[in-house]
């Protein structure tokens, strides 16, 4: 085995990880592991477990059973906890000190932290180091809070929701910035409801439904292993009068285009091609991942109703 086929350190793990909340069980039996220098998404919807399996992971909440190690270790101790950038939706700071002084304080938490301009630079908040925090704006919080999880070198990163309150041109900017310390080996667990976002950025994703691993793969297997294509094509037929057809999950008219999202596709092209025959510029594309997302979580749901 060549040196670029070994398998990458692994730098956390939950292995059978159970959590539970009075009678709400968040996380049953979940095994999770982030390895060295990848973009790991976790996805899910709202209450699917996300946020309690990076509490784990961060030591900020512990496991009611089953396995959480984060460099070896029990991620409760304050020295293991040194190793990792965190970033939290809902993370808060004093209004009064100004930027630069944010990022030299958490800096000082680590044993080799960047140099301020580089973190300044990084997050793009060179021209703001010295304003109040108060005196942001909601998406120039997020890159202060943003700088904070980098400024010490971190080998791993946990960014929740990074890019919320963020205009498009920051975002893409968040994203470069995101696959150069990737470059660099820095480990990155991300959790975003821009589906898009985990598309670009991850090598790995973990969708969770319910407590559980609902798929994990690199985007293009998450993608394939739902059910159904998205076709387009120019159509004298409405997009209307398509959806009533058996195996169209979905249709709609779209720049003088109908698209149909079908998980029947053969059926409906051999249908469609003789119910028009001026079909033209048909188009047959796997689904999105967004699509992808939404059409393995009802399979989830309609088999634990089932």
């Amino acid at each position: 085995m060549s040196v670029s086929t070994l398998p990458r350190p692994v730098l956390a793990r939950l292995a059978g990880a159970r959590k539970s909340y009075g009678p709400v069980q968040a996380l049953a039996g979940v095994d999770l592991v982030v390895r060295a220098g990848e973009v790991l998404a976790v996805l899910g919807a709202n209450g699917a477990g996300k946020t309690t399996a990076l509490g784990l992971l961060t030591g900020r909440i512990g496991a009611d059973a089953g396995t959480v190690e984060l460099f070896g270790q029990d991620p409760r101790r304050p020295e293991v906890r040194r190793g990792i950038g965190v970033m939290l939706q809902d993370g808060d700071l004093p209004d009064t000190l100004r930027v630069a002084e944010h990022i030299r304080l958490y800096s000082s938490y680590y044993p080799a932290p960047r140099h301020l301009d580089e973190t300044l630079e990084l997050a793009g908040l060179t021209d703001l180091a010295r304003r109040p925090y108060g005196a942001l704006s909601g998406g120039q919080k997020r890159r202060v809070q943003f700088a904070l999880a980098i400024c010490g070198r971190a080998p791993l990163l946990f960014v929740d929701e990074p890019t919320v309150g963020l205009d498009v041109e920051a975002r893409r900017g968040f994203w470069a910035v995101i696959r150069r310390l990737r470059d660099e080996g820095t480990a990155i667990v991300l959790t975003t409801h821009y589906l898009e976002e985990a598309d670009a950025l991850a090598q790995r994703i973990v969708l969770m439904a319910g407590g559980r691993v609902l798929a994990e793969g690199s985007p293009a297997q998450i993608k394939s292993r739902a059910e159904g294509k998205r076709i387009s094509a120019r159509s004298r037929l409405a997009a209307a009068d398509l959806r009533q057809w058996p195996g169209v999950a979905s249709a709609r008219e779209h720049e003088g285009r109908v698209e149909l999202v079908s998980n029947d596709t053969e059926v409906l092209l051999r249908r469609w091609l003789a119910a028009d025959t001026t079909l033209a510029d048909l188009e047959v594309r796997p689904l999105p991942l967004e699509d992808a997302v939404l059409s393995l979580t009802a399979e989830s749901s309609m088999e634990e109703t089932a």
